[in-house]
């Protein structure tokens, strides 16, 4: 027995048929819109941030205690802006290192590796990179980073800090040749000269060596 027969023309009219296709095309040219304005605004919700002016210049302090002059310096092939703080008096083995403003810890760990540097073994063989470091994102695109610490930071990422507040201590990890504290301040993604409660560092560059003493008043509150 033969089955249905079909006499091979649709079974709804065609105008019908094409009613339905347009739709399906207005349908998936909404879509598409969709889509696109969806990407737009993912995009910049992405970019605006980043060109968003940076706000004032904190009130930065230098990462050292209260009351103690150390020595600023840069020298050729160190790079532009960077900050290599030696205290004046007793070793730097150690020294508690703290934060220059209050903010939020967005790095605590390591910077390329470590060596093997350390108070017993000071002629260790270096390391590559930053070692231990900390880097502290201060609102309004400002941030500061601590590098060459001698063990673990003393916050982790997330963490509120207050300016004055340990974050860790002076050690030679990382691509260091002797116990110190590098430092950047950064607006943005760029390094500028750092300024220690509201007076510029003077170094901007590393055509020569430049070295300068400034007294910490990263002292608590009253």
């Amino acid at each position: 027995m033969l089955g249905p027969v079909t006499t091979g023309h649709p079974t709804s009219p065609r105008p019908h048929r094409r009613g339905r296709s347009r739709r399906t095309r207005a349908v998936l040219v909404a879509v598409a819109v969709a889509v696109v304005l969806a990407v737009a605004v993912a995009v910049a919700v992405l970019v605006v941030p980043l060109v968003r002016p940076a706000g004032p210049r904190p009130l930065f302090q230098l990462p050292v205690a209260c009351g103690e002059t150390w020595q600023l310096g840069t020298y050729p092939g160190h790079d532009d802006y960077d900050v290599d703080l030696f205290p004046t008096e007793g070793r730097a083995w150690g020294r508690p290192v703290l934060a220059s403003y209050a903010g939020e810890v967005t790095v605590a760990g390591i910077n390329g590796s470590l060596g093997g540097r350390t108070p017993e073994d000071p002629d260790g063989p270096r390391g590559r990179g930053g070692g231990y470091w900390v880097k502290i994102d201060h609102g309004g695109r400002w941030e500061t980073q601590y590098l060459h610490l001698l063990e673990p930071p003393l916050v982790r990422v997330g963490q509120r800090v207050a300016q004055g507040e340990q974050i860790g201590r002076v050690g030679s990890t990382g691509n260091s040749g002797a116990p110190h504290l590098h430092y950047e301040q950064r607006r943005g993604w760029e390094k500028v000269e750092s300024y220690f409660d509201g007076a510029p560092s003077g170094i901007t560059h590393d055509d020569t060596e430049y070295t300068v003493r400034r007294e910490s008043n990263n002292c608590p509150p009253g």
